[in-house]
C-alpha cells in the first residue's frame, strides 16, 4: 500500500483526506469482501511466522496503531487482527503510565511489551503518546520531547535490525466524524461504557494534536520504520488498509514452514505399530 506511505519531509495532515480510499476502487461492500477474502492468506502467513518462531526463528512483526479517540484502533483489532490465530498475537493497550513506569525512561514499558520471536505484536497506542499527549499537555519539557524523537528512531532501528518488522499506522479521522461517533455512543446504552467525558475536553486540543502528530511523523518517518496515514472516516476502508499493510509485511518476510527435527515416516510407522495402553 504505497499510497498510504508518508513521504519524507514536512507533514500536512490537512492535505490528506480522511474519507478517501487510496489504492482501492470499490465501495463498502467490495471492501468488506476484500478483507474477508484476505483472511485465509493473512492467517496462513501469520501461522507460518509463529511456527518459525517456535522452531528457533527470531523474526516478528509489530503493528503500531495511533490515532485520535474513535479513530478505530479497537475496530482494527476486531476486524483485521481478529482474522489471524490469536495464540500468535500479543496485544498491548497503553494507558497513562503507572507510578512505577514513570520512574523509568519512557521506553521501559514499551520494551517489556515487545513481541517475542514469531509473534504479531499490536500496540493500541504506543511510545508515540510520549511525544503526542506529552507535547500537547506539557507533560515533559521541550528538550525532553526533542530527545524522545531521536530515542524513538534509535529504538526502532534496533528493533528492525534484531528481526522485527515495524508497521506504523496513524488512523486519520476527521473532527466531524469523531463527533458523530461520540454522539452514536450516547445514543446507544450498550455503548455508554465506551464513552469518556474527557474525550470532549480533548477535542478542544484538536489543532494542537494535529500539529503534534505532524511533527512526530516527520521526525520519526524513517526508511526502516516508515509511517502510513490511513484515512479512517470509512471504517471498512480503515480495516482493509491495515490488513493490506500487514499482509504486505508478512509477504515480504515470506515465512516458511520449519523442517521437522524427526523422520515423519519413522514416526508414522511408530504410531501405526504402537498399541494403546489397556
Amino acid at each position: 500500500m504505497d499510497a498510504l506511505r508518508v513521504p519524507t519531509g514536512p507533514v500536512d495532515l490537512t492535505a490528506i483526506e480522511t474519507d478517501a480510499a487510496p489504492g482501492f476502487d470499490g465501495g463498502k461492500s467490495e471492501g468488506k469482501a476484500a478483507l474477508a477474502e484476505m483472511g485465509d492468506e493473512l492467517a496462513d502467513l501469520q501461522e507460518r511466522l509463529f511456527a518459525e518462531g517456535r522452531s528457533g526463528g527470531r523474526r516478528s512483526v509489530l503493528l503500531v496503531l495511533q490515532g485520535m479517540d474513535t479513530s478505530g484502533k479497537g475496530g482494527v483489532l476486531r476486524h483485521t487482527v481478529g482474522l489471524v490465530d490469536p495464540q500468535g498475537v500479543r496485544i498491548t493497550s497503553f494507558k497513562a503510565p503507572s507510578e512505577e513506569e514513570r520512574s523509568h525512561d519512557f521506553l521501559w514499558r514499551i520494551e517489556r511489551a515487545l513481541p517475542g520471536p514469531g509473534y504479531l505484536g499490536v500496540f493500541d497506542r504506543s511510545h508515540y503518546e510520549d511525544v503526542l499527549i506529552a507535547r500537547v499537555r506539557h507533560l515533559a519539557p521541550d528538550d525532553e520531547i526533542e530527545r524522545r524523537y531521536e530515542a524513538i528512531n534509535d529504538f526502532e532501528q534496533r528493533l528492525v535490525e534484531s528481526g522485527t518488522t515495524v508497521v506504523k499506522c496513524m488512523l486519520h479521522v476527521s473532527a466531524d466524524e469523531q463527533r458523530e461517533r461520540l454522539l452514536a455512543r450516547l445514543d446507544d446504552p450498550t455503548k455508554y461504557w465506551k464513552y469518556n467525558p474527557g474525550d470532549v475536553d480533548e477535542r478542544g486540543y484538536w489543532g494542537a494534536y494535529r500539529e503534534a502528530y505532524e511533527l512526530a511523523i516527520e521526525r520519526t518517518n524513517t526508511e526502516l520504520a516508515p509511517w502510513h496515514v490511513v484515512p479512517s472516516d470509512k471504517k471498512w476502508y480503515r480495516n482493509l488498509a491495515v490488513g493490506l499493510l500487514l499482509r504486505d509485511a508478512l509477504r515480504d518476510l515470506d515465512p516458511q514452514w520449519p523442517a521437522p527435527d524427526f523422520d515423519p515416516e519413522v514416526e508414522r510407522r511408530r504410531l501405526l505399530d504402537a498399541e494403546p495402553p489397556a
